[in-house]
């Protein structure tokens, strides 16, 4: 029923949905993915831990400069300051991408090595109206890809983000846009709690403009280390050490 109220909806606004969402891609600053080396780690001498983070722009650091700076460092410093490992990081990240295109292509790579996964996708796959069922199969074909070599290799989905907290998009569009993030991140919940060794996490709403970068739309520096922050105790029960 829920998801016939929102075709419903989504029908009766169309034309004005459309407009916004032009005039959204039309005015928004268009920001690159991150540069730098998309691995490093925290910490000194060998690497106890080795992090993953997968995703679409947030795993892709945009909105800052460099990859250290964004969600993959960011979280490497957190979980290193809550365990006193030193935790190695990398980040596989493509701005645009959706989860069943993400699988794709790490299903053609060798495996990386990681320790912990932390997936960070939705924004796509909600604005691309992917179905909750199809976008549940594809993060399960994602999961599968990356513990192909290690079945109990521990995961963590980061919730879709509330996109009605995006401010940078006009109203009804973030509202309607928001409903749907909420269906696919139901679909996301369900799935962990299905699945030994994946875990959801809670994405921390950003209500402070200054932690978002001039699109007011991805995190900047301080949006990324707020991020981590909240989610690193959480992860930090969760690491083990390279094998």
């Amino acid at each position: 029923m829920e998801g016939v109220r929102f075709w419903l909806a989504l029908i009766a606004l169309a034309p004005l949905l459309m407009a916004q969402a032009r005039r959204a891609r039309r005015e928004t600053p268009r920001l690159p993915e991150a540069g730098g080396a998309d691995h490093g780690q925290a910490g000194a001498g060998p690497v106890a831990t080795r992090l993953l983070v997968v995703g679409e722009s947030t795993a892709a650091g945009v909105g800052v400069a460099e990859h250290h700076q964004g969600l993959g460092g960011q979280l490497a410093r957190a979980l290193h300051a809550r365990s006193a490992r030193t935790v190695g990081w990398r980040v596989t990240g493509v701005n645009g991408i959706r989860a069943r295109a993400l699988a794709d292509r790490l299903a053609a790579e060798p495996p990386p090595e990681a320790d912990l996964v932390v997936i960070s996708l939705g924004v796509n796959d909600t604005t691309g109206l992917t179905r909750p069922g199809r976008y549940q199969a594809d993060l399960r074909a994602l999961i599968d890809a990356l513990r192909r070599d290690r079945p109990s290799l521990p995961v963590a989905l980061l919730s879709v983000p509330p996109m009605q907290h995006f401010t940078a998009l006009p109203r009804p569009l973030r509202q309607v846009l928001g409903l749907r993030a909420a269906r696919l991140d139901r679909a996301q919940r369900a799935l962990a709690a299905r699945l030994e060794g994946v875990q959801h996490l809670a994405y921390p709403v950003i209500a402070d403009p200054a932690y978002l970068a001039e699109d007011g739309y991805h995190p900047g520096e301080r949006g990324y280390a707020y991020i981590a922050d909240r989610v690193a105790d959480t992860l930090a029960a969760r690491l083990t050490p390279c094998r």
